[in-house]
């Protein structure tokens, strides 16, 4: 009699593992969404969907952003990200947020993406803005999923009445080049590049073939020679071999007589008005500099 008891315990204690792996492969009801049909749960695992949804989202529609909205050295709103709760990218902590929108980049967190998308959770993912028109187009996009086009449109032209601005300004056409840690570049066909342009700069490192981000070699740079090194501004407090190339004697030399631009990465690494701040940025500090000669 005890055998059976047993038996039958372990087949309610399968049975029991069955029905709770069922209900977990159930499409995510999530909660109702508003009369209009706008998403009401939306949880954001990429740091460039994170400061465009905190953008562009109606009070309380936004409901989780990634930890790295939440860094003062990669995000440009680090501030306003301190007002959501952070998550990590795990598959189990976003469902259970049980959200009715997830948004993702197109290179991030891929098992987390196909494990909720397996089940049954809405995702839309972004690829990374390599220009402004890129950077305009996500914005939009953005606004569609959100519900809050009229939003996305009014940021939009701001953006565009900010470079009309800037464009209209006297350029100075000097040359430069990027170079941030392990010797990393921005070539053709990156935002900022674009930036870089608008700001009245020549990128000498579009110019040695470089189609998007990639490695230039410290000797290639002394080649070049440029006028204008832009360098990040994110150096952690710990020391790392990635900033050694910052104390090579040759750029040492080469940073003499060329001028160093200090550029924080938040306003770079992903498309938004603060791309307007980075121009900015650059051209003040070129400007001060050639007056100063």
């Amino acid at each position: 009699m005890s055998a059976a008891r047993a038996e039958l315990s372990r087949y309610f204690k399968v049975l029991a593992r069955a029905a709770f792996v069922a209900f977990l492969l159930l499409p995510v009801a999530g909660p109702v969404r508003a009369g209009d049909d706008r998403p009401v749960r939306v949880v954001s695992i990429n740091l460039c969907t994170d400061e465009m949804a905190m953008l562009l989202a109606a009070p309380g529609q936004l409901v989780s952003v990634s930890f790295l909205a939440a860094d003062p050295k990669v995000s440009a709103l680090s501030d306003v990200a301190s007002g959501y709760r952070l998550n990590h990218g795990l598959a189990e902590e976003v469902f259970l947020m049980k959200p009715d929108l997830v948004l993702a980049g197109s290179y991030t967190t891929r098992d987390t993406v196909n494990l909720l998308k397996r089940l049954g959770v809405p995702v839309a993912e972004f690829a990374p803005e390599s220009s402004l028109d890129d950077v305009r187009a996500n914005l939009r996009r953005m606004g569609q999923l959100l519900g809050r086009e009229q939003a996305a449109d009014k940021m939009v032209t701001s953006i565009n009445t900010a470079l009309s601005r800037i464009d209209a300004e006297p350029v100075t056409q000097m040359t430069a080049a990027f170079y941030f840690e392990n010797g990393y570049t921005a070539g053709e066909n990156t935002l900022t590049s674009e930036i870089a342009a608008h700001a009245g700069l020549k990128n000498v490192s579009a110019t040695t073939g470089l189609d998007g981000l990639g490695r230039l070699p410290l000797e290639k740079l002394i080649m070049l020679s440029p006028q204008v090194i832009v360098t990040g501004d994110d150096s952690y407090s710990a020391p790392a071999l990635a900033e050694k190339v910052f104390v090579h004697p040759a750029f040492a030399a080469l940073a003499k007589k060329s001028q160093v631009v200090d550029l924080p990465g938040r306003d770079t690494i992903c498309g938004g008005p603060f791309n307007i701040t980075a121009m900015e940025k650059l051209r003040n500090e070129v400007d001060r500099s050639t007056a100063d000669e």
